[in-house]
């Protein structure tokens, strides 16, 4: 063999081994990547915390809001953790996104609500009767705060002002429904874990509040939602089952919406806490790793 086809070949094989060892160098980097976590003040036009936690440096980085779920009881409301999805907000964070979890209002100390002793909590999260639910109207509430987070950390030069997700869980994953139908330009991106309001009524399992309306509003949401969409779903979820979230994903995308639909396998006792675990990065990393290299 000629010194110049050796080289040709080596060169070769040296191509072939970086493509193979790229994803896990990738990763490995990602995961070694400093980063710190903060509380922040939130000083918009309605005060609250957040959890923060961001690459170490000046930036601006993209940016990721995470919207976790709700508690429909001013107990359960009261001993709701500062910091829910802790694991997986440090998964993004090692990915170059500036994080920002807000507390809504109505949480921890900020739940008391004693009207008679003139103490409450702002709580802008419940639907109503089911037999009549307003779903719409919560989850516009909670979009409307993460467009003043994008406003104030875009005004304080924290981040790339075109460079934006929103991850959102439960209600949470709900509310990043509802903010996907106003199309803000900022937002590049949405991920929703086991979306929905109405889930286990009274406190009984796959008992919802009013599914054909959620369905009904779920395509509401969808005919002028153009925003590129990630929902993952899971089997063992108690609040909003298979059926429930295939149903919502037919009338979003049957009016125009554009939502990609993963249900993964069982996990834990109960699914709909999936993205609260550790555990389950390994399970959803690599869908919404693919689904954001898809956006750039």
């Amino acid at each position: 063999m000629s010194q110049q086809s050796l080289r040709t070949l080596i060169a070769a094989l040296l191509l072939l081994f970086g493509t193979l060892i790229t994803p896990s160098r990738a990763e490995d980097q990602a995961a070694s990547r400093p980063i710190q976590e903060e509380i922040w003040a939130l000083p918009l036009p309605l005060p609250m915390f957040a959890y923060v936690v961001r690459p170490v440096g000046d930036g601006p980085f993209p940016l990721a809001i995470m919207n976790h779920g709700v508690s429909m009881t001013a107990t359960g409301r009261s001993f709701f953790p500062l910091v829910e999805f802790r694991d997986a907000a440090k998964w993004f964070a090692q990915r170059g996104y500036l994080v920002v979890a807000p507390v809504g209002t109505g949480y921890g100390a900020a739940a008391i609500d004693i009207p008679e002793h003139g103490l409450y909590g702002p709580f802008f999260s419940k639907v109503g009767k089911c037999s009549n639910p307003n779903f719409h109207a919560p989850g516009l509430a909670v979009a409307q705060v993460d467009l003043w987070i994008i406003d104030y950390m875009a005004a304080e030069k924290r981040i790339l002002p075109k460079d934006v997700i929103v991850v959102g869980q439960s209600a949470g994953g709900w509310a990043s429904i509802a903010l996907s139908s106003l199309n803000p330009p900022q937002v590049k991106a949405i991920i929703t874990f086991a979306a929905g309001r109405g889930g286990r009524v009274d406190g009984k399992p796959n008992n919802n509040c009013a599914p054909d309306k959620l369905v009904e509003a779920t395509g509401e949401f969808g005919r002028t939602s153009r925003v590129p969409m990630l929902w993952i779903y899971i089997e063992n979820d108690t609040f909003f089952g298979p059926a429930l979230s295939k149903r919502m994903h037919e009338a979003f995308s049957a009016a125009g919406g554009k939502a990609e639909y993963h249900l993964v396998p069982p996990f834990g006792g109960d699914g709909h806490f999936f993205i609260g675990s550790a555990d389950a990065i390994p399970i959803w990393s690599p869908i919404v790793s693919r689904f954001l290299n898809e956006q750039r």
